[in-house]
């Protein structure tokens, strides 16, 4: 079966084949009316067109490039549908990579999609080996890094500070009466934006005469089944704690598990908290605390700043957005536990 021209679009919608072209890439300055005409026709006619020539001739596609560490839990699906909603309109196709918080393999994703000729590249974190760097700073198309703040920027950056997020959620804690703390976390080596949190966290135990009473830490990617693991095994002597501060929601729901099945003191006296904010941890039967995250807002502005980048061929002037996450579930110690 034959395949559709543009110029039979362009000849259906009224228009010239350029315009047609025009109207099918999204780009600003054709009419709204005119569009819908061309849109309409490629429909009617099952128009597919070949994105690869246009990047020949353009230098660009309108692909934006987008790499995450992971897709085992809600955090990077929804960034990823943040980044889609940012782009709505536009013409402009987000499509991902996974780097498994592998530095190496984050390399080979990168130069790979820049081989595709994005029209930009949304990339997670800002602690990119310099190899990688010099390859994002010398790429010519707009650069989002997201999810974290602390760090050197390449180009625009969307995301929060971890180091002052685990710094919050220490004093939040501290200021409910909470004094003898146990740290859960996994792959510490590899996600670097959970290594933060836990070094800000512990920088305001030892501000105020205090640290980790246990730690447990494991080489492993973090899962529920991981932290109910590791909390039994801090808990197998009963230490004396009264939280426990894990890498993140996964971990410490995990950790909930494992205090429920122990039952008595650690379910009651043991509070549990995390990261992230997940919908997950309001279903479940005794509240963690933990930070949310705004992770479908930030990929929101990723999507938005490379749409806006793209259509009007200049950067924005404001490079740096930055988010708090709101801290939840943080409850005060019975007095007579004080």
């Amino acid at each position: 079966m034959r395949k559709s021209t543009l110029e039979e679009v362009a000849a259906a919608a009224g228009v010239s084949k350029m315009t047609a072209s025009r109207a099918l890439r999204g780009v600003a300055d054709v009419s709204k009316e005119t569009r819908e005409k061309v849109l309409l026709a490629a429909e009617r006619l099952s128009y597919v067109g070949n994105r690869l020539a246009l990047s020949l001739s353009s230098q660009r596609t309108n692909l934006v490039a987008v790499v995450v560490p992971s897709m085992s839990n809600i955090v990077f699906p929804e960034v990823l549908a943040g980044i889609s909603a940012g782009l709505e309109g536009s013409g402009m196709q987000a499509v991902f990579g996974i780097s498994d918080y592998d530095t190496a393999k984050e390399h080979t994703i990168i130069r790979d999609m820049l081989s595709w000729q994005p029209s930009a590249i949304v990339v997670t974190g800002l602690d990119q080996p310099q190899e990688t760097v010099r390859m994002l700073q010398n790429a010519a198309i707009p650069v989002i890094q997201i999810m974290d703040l602390d760090g050197t920027p390449i180009d625009f950056n969307v995301g929060l500070s971890h180091g002052k997020a685990g710094e919050d959620m220490a004093r939040a804690l501290l200021a409910a009466g909470r004094r003898r703390f146990g740290y859960i976390g996994s792959a510490l080596n590899r996600d670097l934006r959970a290594c933060k949190r836990k070094a800000g966290f512990e920088r305001v135990l030892n501000e105020n005469g205090l640290g980790f009473v246990e730690q447990q830490i494991d080489d492993a990617f973090s899962s529920i089944a991981l932290g109910k693991h590791l909390t039994q095994q801090m808990l197998a002597p009963a230490p004396n704690l009264d939280c426990i501060y894990y890498s993140n929601d996964d971990m410490a729901t995990g950790g909930l598990f494992a205090c429920m099945e122990l039952g008595g003191s650690a379910l009651g006296d043991i509070l549990i908290a995390g990261f992230n904010g997940l919908d997950l941890a309001l279903a479940l039967p005794a509240r963690i605390a933990t930070s949310r995250s705004p992770r479908r807002t930030i990929g929101e502005t990723a999507g938005k700043l490379a749409r806006e980048a793209v259509a009007a061929g200049q950067p924005s002037p404001q490079k740096v957005f930055s988010f708090v996450p709101e801290i939840t579930g943080v409850s005060a110690l019975h007095p007579s536990r004080l």
